[in-house]
């Protein structure tokens, strides 16, 4: 992970401590880093979305062709403001995420300002040097990665409920 092998960002971080600790917490039993959605490091209503997804692209045709009803509050989605996953593609004409998976909605921010947030906070903690672009690419997901496993948390590399609210986001 780049940001924290950097040794300039990470000068006074005791990097054994942090993995000692946490291969113990991963030895434990506690949480297992896995692709599984559906294995026990994913039980609970905090993972709900990643058991619960699948990969289906439904764009504003396929909506408007199966449910005639759909509310709209302030010409945008009920959902932003609500604390629900969603997956960010296919519901609006003018926002974009690169990445497939569901992402948390918080304060009213979509999916971009989400991850900017995120890289941000990543950024002052030491773990992020990229851009802040708000694109979630492979050095935002190493950022994450580093980040969640340096705090005891599941390895998704998703932005999630767990590691916002450990950021300090929601």
């Amino acid at each position: 992970f780049r940001g924290r092998n950097n040794v300039a960002i990470n000068r006074n971080r005791n990097f054994a401590v942090n993995r000692t600790a946490n291969a113990a917490y991963y030895r434990g039993g506690n949480v297992r880093v896995t692709n599984n959605w559906r294995g026990d490091a994913f039980r609970g209503q905090r993972y709900a979305a990643f058991r619960n997804y699948h990969r289906q692209w439904h764009d504003r045709g396929w909506w408007r062709s199966h449910y005639d009803r759909i509310i709209f509050v302030n010409n945008g989605w009920y959902y932003w403001n609500a604390g629900y996953w969603f997956p960010a593609w296919g519901y609006a004409p003018y926002v974009s995420y690169v990445y497939d998976g569901p992402i948390y909605g918080y304060n009213g921010l979509s999916p971009d300002q989400v991850t900017v947030s995120v890289q941000e906070q990543l950024a002052a903690a030491g773990y992020y040097d990229g851009p802040i672009d708000g694109i979630l690419g492979p050095m935002t997901r190493e950022a994450i990665a580093a980040y969640q496993a340096d705090n005891g948390l599941a390895i998704t590399s998703a932005i999630d409920e767990p590691t916002l609210a450990t950021l300090g986001l929601v």
